[in-house]
C-alpha cells in the first residue's frame, strides 16, 4: 500500500525534515505540502498549495480531499507570546485545520506533532505545555481514523535540510556524541517521519507518543 499525505510547516525544521524524508520513502506516493509561504522543491511526488492564512480554508476544500494522512508540523515558538495570543496560533489554527480535513477525509490518520512535557492534564504552571496539552485532547477527540500526537525531543536533521535555527546548526554535529551520553532523549528527523507513515500503515496502540514510542515506532 502506498499513501498519500498532506504536511504542513514544510518551511520550519520539522515539517521539512519529514517533508524530504517522505520524499525519499517508496511506501508515499504523493504529498501536499500546504504551506503559508513558497517553498522551494521540485518533486515528482509533490504538490503545493499555498494557503497565507489556516482560517481561511474554504476557497482550497477541493484540495483536501482524497488523503490517507496528514502530518501537521506548523507551529510557533512560545517566548515572548502571551498565553491568549499562543492559543490563537497553536490550539485555534491547527483545530480549524483538522476539523476542515475531517469532515473532508473520514478515513485520515492525523499526526500532530507536540513536544516533550507537554501537559495533557491542562492545568500545570507551564503555559505552552497546557496549550499544547489542550490541543493534543481535542485533537483525539476529532472523527478521525486515527490520531497521534508525537512529542518528540531533540532531533536530528536529515541531510540536506535549509530551514534549521542556529542552535541546531551548532549542535547537530554533536548528535553522536549526545547519543552516546543522552540516547533516550533523542530522535533523528528521519526516525520520525518513518514513524508518522508506519502509523499510517501499521498504526500504534497509544494516541500519545514520547521519544520512546516514536523511535519504537519508526522500526515496525
Amino acid at each position: 500500500m502506498k499513501i498519500k499525505v498532506i504536511i504542513t510547516g514544510a518551511t520550519g525544521m520539522v515539517g521539512e525534515g519529514v517533508l524530504l524524508d517522505c520524499l525519499d520513502n517508496p511506501a508515499v506516493a504523493e504529498v501536499l505540502m500546504v504551506n503559508r509561504k513558497p517553498y522551494q522543491k521540485q518533486h515528482p511526488k509533490l504538490k503545493e498549495l499555498l494557503v497565507p492564512n489556516f482560517f481561511e480554508l474554504d476557497k482550497v476544500t477541493g484540495q483536501l480531499v482524497g488523503y490517507d494522512a496528514c502530518f501537521f508540523c506548523a507551529g510557533v515558538s512560545s517566548i515572548g507570546m502571551k498565553e491568549p495570543a499562543y492559543t490563537h496560533v497553536t490550539y485555534d489554527l491547527t483545530l480549524h485545520f483538522a476539523e476542515t480535513l475531517a469532515r473532508l477525509n473520514k478515513d485520515m490518520v492525523f499526526t500532530y506533532v507536540s513536544g516533550a512535557y507537554t501537559d495533557a492534564s491542562e492545568k500545570g504552571n507551564i503555559m505552552w505545555a497546557r496549550v499544547k496539552g489542550r490541543t493534543e485532547n481535542a485533537l483525539i477527540a476529532l472523527p478521525f481514523k486515527k490520531t497521534y500526537n508525537f512529542r518528540p525531543g531533540f532531533m536530528k536533521p536529515v541531510e540536506g535540510q535549509k530551514s534549521l535555527k542556529t542552535f541546531y546548526k551548532f549542535i547537530a554535529p554533536l548528535y553522536p556524541l549526545l547519543n552516546i551520553f543522552i540516547p533516550k532523549q533523542l530522535l533523528t528527523l528521519h526516525e520520525v517521519a518513518q514513524a508518522m507513515v508506519n502509523a499510517v500503515l501499521k498504526g500504534y496502540p497509544k494516541s500519545v507518543l514520547e521519544i520512546e514510542d516514536i523511535r519504537a515506532l519508526s522500526k515496525i
